[in-house]
């Protein structure tokens, strides 16, 4: 088994790096095997709804997006880490996961149904919880079971030195981590056992004018 972690934040060794690592060690004990995946620097563009993905079968801009999502077909999890940005996720990372959701699921893949998914977000003091929120509704939106921790997934310094002392932090993504793999272990016991993943039912799309 296999979880993806993505690093939403421009620095790739910073604060979100940081956590991302103590989940990944967390897994790694478990016998998961992880990968980080690095959003980076480069301009991100936000999705402009122009359907070509329902067309090519992946997005139109050739970036990180249609990178990820060739790996995400063989990944079993997916934890999405991103710094706080004015109480939200990067910019980069917001665009990333619009467009990453949307052109797997109007293409006709179905990359994250039912694989486990967890949020982190790391700030040096506010906002984390509206960035979780922000992140959570992409899984919730593409029916992925949430994996939790002990509290909200957070961790809180200016430098990754200081990521390491919250104690809470550090113990928040651990935990996380060994919760994450017990989902997926889980589900890789159900399935040997014969039971089945829910029948896929297409999506009754009505407006609220009607």
């Amino acid at each position: 088994m296999k979880v993806l972690l993505v690093n939403g934040s421009p620095h790739p060794r910073g604060c979100t790096y940081t956590a991302l690592k103590i989940v990944e060690e967390a897994l790694n004990n478990e016998g998961i095997e992880t990968e980080i995946f690095q959003v980076g620097i480069k301009p991100m563009t936000g999705c402009i709804a122009c359907m070509k993905c329902a067309e090519d079968g992946k997005c139109v801009f050739k970036d990180k997006v249609n990178e990820f999502a060739e790996l995400a077909k063989d990944a079993d999890g997916f934890v999405f880490g991103s710094p706080v940005h004015y109480a939200a996720a990067s910019g980069s990372m917001t665009s990333f996961m619009d467009r990453l959701f949307y052109s797997t699921y109007v293409s006709g893949q179905r990359l994250f149904r039912l694989k486990p998914g967890a949020a982190i977000a790391s700030a040096r003091r506010a906002g984390t919880t509206a960035t979780l929120d922000q992140l959570n509704k992409y899984m919730t939106w593409g029916e992925m079971p949430v994996v939790s921790s002990q509290y909200w997934n957070m961790v809180h310094g200016r430098t990754p030195e200081d990521v390491m002392k919250d104690e809470e932090g550090v113990q928040i993504m651990r935990v996380l981590g060994k919760n994450m793999a017990w989902v997926l272990k889980c589900k890789e016991a159900g399935l040997k056992a014969g039971i089945a993943l829910p029948e896929e039912e297409a999506r009754s799309l009505t407006d609220f004018i009607r």
